[in-house]
């Protein structure tokens, strides 16, 4: 489904990322793990075009696109649910899920049953403003704001940061079920690797904007992870 080959990225002379390679795969999750400057923001920012890349290829659904632009990418089936959540605090939590119609046609302009039966308090909520909500139920309608897209490739960006335990939960669980449907592929980045290491099937983890080590579910070593993590 993605395939990051090589990726090199600048801001100015400061360069950000440095050859990243990595893939991901319907049903599956990839998890990118790492301290706070590491690169992991930069990465999922250059594969939905918010930040372009100097060099190498990003490849989606068997075509090259290295060279779209953001709403191009999304026209293609790739939702983003960004650090900090960034959700329209004025908006309603209707009217911001309604903004995830963007790239659809006409006749898929409508809310998925999954987004209320995953985050059942968000069909509660509909009239309430955005701004008006806990961070926790923030992130439920940034998660949701993705999956009304459809997405065939769902980005995270540390989903769980300043989350209370109990939405933390919800959100492992709403992602542990999209893994599941079998169509979806997701990216994952965390620091928080308890969760990541419940949720993964292969890992990567980045220092000084590259990808310094890998593994998969199948050789599994959560202490060297983090001890590559500390390092």
């Amino acid at each position: 489904m993605l395939e990051v080959k090589d990726i090199n990225l600048f801001y100015g002379a400061a360069q950000a990322l440095r050859g990243v390679s990595i893939s991901a795969e319907p049903g599956k999750v990839t998890c990118v793990l790492g301290r706070n400057g590491v690169g992991k923001t930069s990465l999922l920012r250059a594969m939905v075009g918010q930040y372009p890349i100097s060099s190498g290829a990003i490849v989606f659904d068997g075509s090259d696109i290295t060279g779209l632009k953001p709403y191009e990418r999304a026209r293609k089936g790739i939702g983003f649910v960004p650090q900090g959540r960034e959700i329209f605090p004025l908006l309603t939590v209707e009217e911001n899920l309604k903004t995830g119609f963007g790239p659809l046609k006409r006749e898929d302009k409508h809310i998925p049953d999954d987004v209320f039966s995953l985050f059942p308090v968000l069909q509660s909520m509909l009239g309430r403003r955005g701004g008006d909500l806990s961070g926790g139920q923030q992130q439920q309608l940034a998660i949701g704001r993705a999956l009304v897209m459809r997405p065939k490739l769902l980005l995270l960006d540390e989903p769980t940061e300043g989350i209370q335990p109990s939405i933390i939960k919800d959100i492992g669980r709403a992602i542990s079920y999209l893994r599941n449907l079998g169509n979806i592929a997701i990216v994952l980045v965390e620091q928080y690797l308890d969760f990541a290491c419940e949720l993964g099937d292969s890992f990567a983890v980045m220092d000084r904007g590259a990808v310094k080590f890998t593994c998969d579910r199948s050789n599994l070593d959560a202490s060297e992870i983090s001890r590559q993590m500390a390092l």
